[in-house]
């Protein structure tokens, strides 16, 4: 007699999180996450078509039905917000909820075991009495086994496909440590913190990868932690560690790429630049990782990691310096860092991050 499923408890799990939709619960690392129901609404949609646009049109109609009076823009906002909270997510540096402007979200990270509607399979009954013949009996069968065959032994990576994984050993997710100063010169802290910066911000722009923000990484500055172990508290598929030494004009940098689950090295290089040269230099490194690591670069990211332009080192050098001081979280850095904004555009009244510097803060008060 064939039997007709029931909709079992689904699991959905994507980094150290699981969802059990039956259940309605969130999870991280096995511990139950507070989530209102909207927010977990939302997120169900989200999950049952990752790496897809969920428009807002959707989403009202799932969740805020037109004979419901309610603001709705604040509404799901508000929703959206609590989600990301529950995940540790952020809108600017999205790991999870990617927002589309105007149009609805995406859930940018992969996933294991994605809803899937019921197959809907009747019993006797449903087939309106017809006999089913014993060769088709025996053919259906034979094609499930084969099936079962394929997607256990995973041939040809089907089973990842199917479950929306990434293949084995893809790195999708990246955490860039800060660069070590090989100067041994506090004074050059600012340097090299900018560099490791830098490589942040040129990493990010490849949106099939997920990296990891400054001030998540910049806690492990100095530390002797195991690199398998950071990358387990910042869930992430590889790390980049390096170290940065600036002699005058030229800058050198040491680039390694580690897979997190087996330490291994998986690419390294080393630059001898002049200054001048440095924010093509950083292109060029993310470039390289995108390419080790089979990420495939979008014609509009291959622009953007491709136009860099020569920068006057010294002012150059007084934007990180202000930048530098903007970490400090003080009035006293805050002052700093603006006489070094004021000194670059002052050098160079055409370099643009320098004004973007002191307005994008506000003064702190110690």
């Amino acid at each position: 007699m064939v039997q007709t499923p029931t909709s079992a408890s689904q699991v959905v799990r994507f980094g150290v999180f699981e969802v059990d939709l039956q259940a309605a619960e969130l999870r991280k690392n096995g511990v139950k996450v507070k989530l209102q129901e909207q927010p977990f609404q939302i997120l169900n949609l989200l999950l049952e078509r990752p790496g897809k646009v969920v428009t807002r049109e959707e989403i009202q109609k799932k969740l805020w039905p037109a004979d419901t009076f309610v603001d709705f823009e604040h509404s799901l906002n508000a929703a959206v917000k609590r989600l990301r909270e529950a995940l540790g997510d952020s809108a600017d540096n999205p790991r999870f909820v990617e927002t589309l402007p105007r149009r609805g979200y995406r859930f940018i990270y992969p996933v294991e075991g994605r809803p899937s509607t019921a197959l809907g399979i009747k019993g006797q009954a449903g087939l309106d009495g017809r006999r089913i013949g014993r060769r088709a009996w025996l053919a259906a069968l034979g094609l499930l086994a084969l099936a079962a065959v394929v997607v256990g032994l995973n041939v040809g990576g089907l089973r990842d496909k199917l479950l929306g994984r990434p293949a084995p050993g893809a790195i999708t997710s990246i955490a860039v440590l800060p660069l070590a100063n090989l100067s041994g010169d506090p004074e050059q802290d600012y340097f090299v913190d900018g560099m490791t910066e830098t490589l942040i911000t040129e990493l990010s722009k490849i949106g099939a990868l997920t990296v990891i923000s400054r001030q998540s990484v910049m806690q492990f500055k100095g530390t002797d932690k195991p690199l398998p172990e950071i990358a387990r508290e910042l869930n992430v598929d590889a790390v980049v560690v390096g170290s940065a030494l600036h002699i005058g004009e030229r800058v050198r940098i040491t680039v390694q790429l580690i897979e997190a689950a087996s330490d291994r090295n998986l690419w390294a290089e080393n630059y001898d630049r002049e200054l001048r040269d440095i924010l093509a230099l950083h292109s060029e490194v993310a470039r390289a990782i995108a390419r080790e690591i089979k990420i495939t670069l979008t014609p509009q990211e291959q622009v953007q990691l491709g136009r860099a332009q020569p920068v006057d080192p010294e002012t150059y050098q007084l934007y990180l310096k202000g930048n530098f001081q903007l970490t400090r979280l003080s009035q006293t850095g805050f002052r700093k860092a603006v006489e070094h904004y004021q000194q670059a555009i002052e050098k160079d009244p055409a370099y643009a991050p320098a004004y973007a510097g002191p307005a994008a803060t506000t003064a702190p008060t110690d």
